[in-house]
């Protein structure tokens, strides 16, 4: 059901060329900046999606010709989610598909069945889905950070060698805010070594780089790595995830499965070597760049520190929220802004002191978000080309150093701010709707 395609990169997504409307009143082609949240789609997966729907039908408990052939394509889908990650043919591993990582980890966290005695090994340089539900089921212990929001295999092998013994060590294969890529291979044999099985959350690496083999479990998500249907992808010890044999109540999603399938034998098709290669110099350019940027203060790692596409900064008195409203409204750039869902990690890469966090904690709980701290995060995906980058770049110099060309306005109760003109973001967009074959758009 894949698409043919040539193994060239950038590969362009599913709506790179819409033009939005902006501030100005003129159009500009949309350039979305926001691939560590979600991605477009891949046009071989909307292929494999549309020549799919006509062929939908249950797959529980129903004999009819098309619920087989719904089934099939599921366990395919199953089959290719293991081969992706690199789970061979003699792997006793299963795949488990749920709505995302999210929901993955907290479906792993049920099967564990973990009593607030055990221990899990986690980072604070996780996003919260990493935390949460262990923290929840059991006794986090916590791997620290540098200023810079990176830690070595051996600040891993010291909190794996405290007592009680940990029962799971939980890491993510690359940071969603500095793109940072810990060392998962030394950590994994660490753990190992030392008989401590290791959750992988690649939700952020799965769309850029080859998986961790050695990882005993490994979650992400589809709406990441160009197949947003809701589909994301639990992977795991069979013993462990077949106790109950499925994967969660109710009608699976099998047009999310199918979607996410395209998305992997795709990924597979233009192979890692051209798209870490097309990757790097796009993290090169823009965390370099963006460092240039008279003030503008690059978060993480060093600027040529080898990371994924992302690159979080702040501005020297503009607010994370107005850079990223004044990307949008003027320049037609599409970014991230706030914490990310990994509040410890970003107020350490900020520098914030508890206090503060605290304090501004306190008014946000008040309903007043205008002052809670954040940053703003740019992260590419296979679309993206130099010129794109460059585009950016130039954005946010215009943003560093000049006045708004039109005046904006701070929504207290969300910290967003908006062209004053604009009373919604939809007033923002010019009351701009979706555009469907045939249907006019609304000026």
């Amino acid at each position: 059901m894949v698409g043919a395609m040539t193994a060239i990169v950038p590969v362009a997504l599913a709506g790179d060329e819409l033009e939005v409307p902006c501030a100005d009143a003129g159009q500009r082609r949309y350039l979305s900046f926001d691939a560590a949240a979600a991605t477009g789609a891949l046009p071989s997966v909307l292929d494999a999606v549309q020549a799919f729907v006509p062929w939908y039908a249950s797959v529980q408990g129903a004999a009819g010709y098309k619920s087989q052939a719904s089934a099939i394509s599921y366990e395919c889908a199953r089959l290719a989610a293991l081969a992706f990650a690199d789970r061979g043919t003699a792997s006793d591993d299963v795949a488990l598909f749920c709505p995302n990582a999210t929901e993955a980890i907290r479906h792993l966290a049920d099967r564990l069945q973990l009593s607030r005695d055990d221990v899990v090994i986690t980072t604070v340089a996780e996003h919260q889905a990493n935390v949460l539900p262990w923290s929840r089921a059991a006794h986090c212990r916590y791997v620290e950070c540098g200023k810079d929001g990176t830690f070595d295999t051996e600040d891993v092998v010291a909190a794996l060698g405290q007592q009680p013994r940990p029962a799971l060590l939980a890491i993510t294969g690359a940071s969603g805010i500095t793109g940072w890529m810990p060392p998962l291979r030394d950590i994994i044999d660490a753990a190992h070594r030392r008989g401590v099985p290791v959750l992988a959350d690649v939700a952020q690496l799965a769309p850029h780089h080859p998986l961790p083999a050695d990882a005993d479990f490994l979650v992400w998500s589809g709406h990441k790595m160009y197949a947003p249907f809701g589909a994301g992808v639990l992977i795991g010890p069979r013993r462990v995830l077949t106790e109950s044999g499925r994967e969660a109540d109710g009608s699976p999603n099998v047009i999310g499965a199918v979607a996410l399938h395209a998305a992997m034998d795709t990924l597979s098709e233009v192979g890692w070597p051209a798209i870490t290669a097309h990757e790097h110099r796009l993290a090169a350019s823009m965390r370099r760049g963006l460092a240039a940027i008279p003030g503008v203060r690059l978060l993480g790692p060093a600027a040529d520190a080898p990371t994924l596409p992302v690159a979080t900064f702040t501005v020297a008195g503009v607010p994370h929220a107005l850079v990223a409203a004044r990307l949008a409204a003027e320049y037609a750039i599409g970014v991230g802004h706030s914490r990310f869902g990994a509040d410890p990690y970003l107020i350490r890469l900020l520098g914030l002191t508890s206090e503060d966090a605290g304090r501004q904690r306190g008014q946000a709980r008040r309903g007043d978000r205008r002052a809670v701290p954040g940053a703003v995060r740019v992260s590419a995906g296979i679309n993206i080309t130099g010129d794109d980058v460059r585009r950016l770049l130039a954005a946010v110099a215009d943003v560093a150093v000049g006045a708004p060309p039109v005046p904006y306005r701070q929504d207290p109760s969300t910290g967003d701010f908006f062209p004053a003109a604009s009373t919604s973001p939809a007033a923002l967009l010019g009351t701009h709707r979706y555009e469907m074959p045939g249907e006019p758009v609304a000026r």
